[in-house]
């Protein structure tokens, strides 16, 4: 699997497996279906309510957790200081593992101080309980902020980004100051999969329209973790490495 090297030199896969709204032992079969094939890369966050699960198909798999990168997310109720110590071990907890790879403040919170949420990323990484500190959802702006008062280098932010939803001024941002983009819904939700481009394109590179919306992400170094829970879903996302789309077919794309 290929992967991008963080500020901090971790190498964090560029596919992963996204596991919002997959619950129960319907989780539970995804993942272990996803490690099975090769992924090692698995999102979640304490909201979405699967961590258990998770840490159950880890289990039953008996994956090795130095070859796993696994991110989860602190919910914006609980950016205080020990709201995010305390949602951390929780994750710790649920997922059955002693460390976190990446820990992202899911959404901001305008209440909250960024210094107070990046203090405790602080020590959470200086106990090695997480291992690389990110956000989600977050605008320039917040960027900026987070950046000038964290004492941990920021190095992931996962935004809502595909064909259809371009957040360009944030992706030049984070290219900018080495930031790595996640790109989460990277199909949409499927409502992208029908547009008359993608499928075109697809058509002519015997390809879905799937695989050429996440060549276009990952052609312009994003990190993607679609959600999939079907063996070949999963095998169809993982074939997006070995062809490239032209500059032309990635300028028709750019366009939507």
């Amino acid at each position: 699997m290929e992967s991008v090297k963080l500020k901090s030199s971790s190498e964090m896969p560029i596919l992963g497996l996204g596991t919002w709204d997959l619950l129960g032992q319907a989780c539970v079969q995804a993942v272990k279906m996803a490690l099975n094939l090769g992924y090692t890369h698995i999102d979640t966050a304490w909201m979405y309510e699967n961590q258990g699960a998770i840490g159950d198909a880890l289990k039953e798999v008996g994956a090795d957790r130095e070859r796993l990168f696994i991110t989860s997310k602190v919910w914006n109720t609980h950016l205080h200081f020990d709201g995010v110590l305390e949602q951390c071990e929780e994750s710790l907890r649920d997922l059955q593992t002693s460390y976190l790879d990446l820990f992202l403040i899911h959404w901001p919170n305008e209440a909250v101080p960024l210094d107070e949420t990046f203090r405790a990323m602080k020590q959470l990484s200086d106990e090695g309980k997480v291992q690389n500190v990110g956000v989600s959802n977050f605008s320039v702006n917040l960027l900026e902020e987070s950046q000038s008062v964290s004492e941990v280098p920021i190095t992931v932010n996962q935004i809502k980004y595909h064909p259809g939803e371009q957040k360009r001024d944030v992706l030049k941002w984070c290219n900018e100051h080495r930031v790595a983009v996640t790109a989460y819904t990277p199909l949409g939700r499927g409502e992208i999969l029908v547009e008359p481009t993608l499928v075109e394109i697809a058509e002519r590179l015997s390809k879905t329209p799937g695989q050429v919306a996440l060549r276009w992400l990952v052609q312009q170094g994003m990190v993607v973790i679609p959600k999939a829970s079907s063996v070949g879903h999963l095998k169809e996302n993982m074939d997006v490495f070995d062809w490239f789309l032209s500059e032309v077919d990635m300028e028709r794309v750019d366009k939507l």
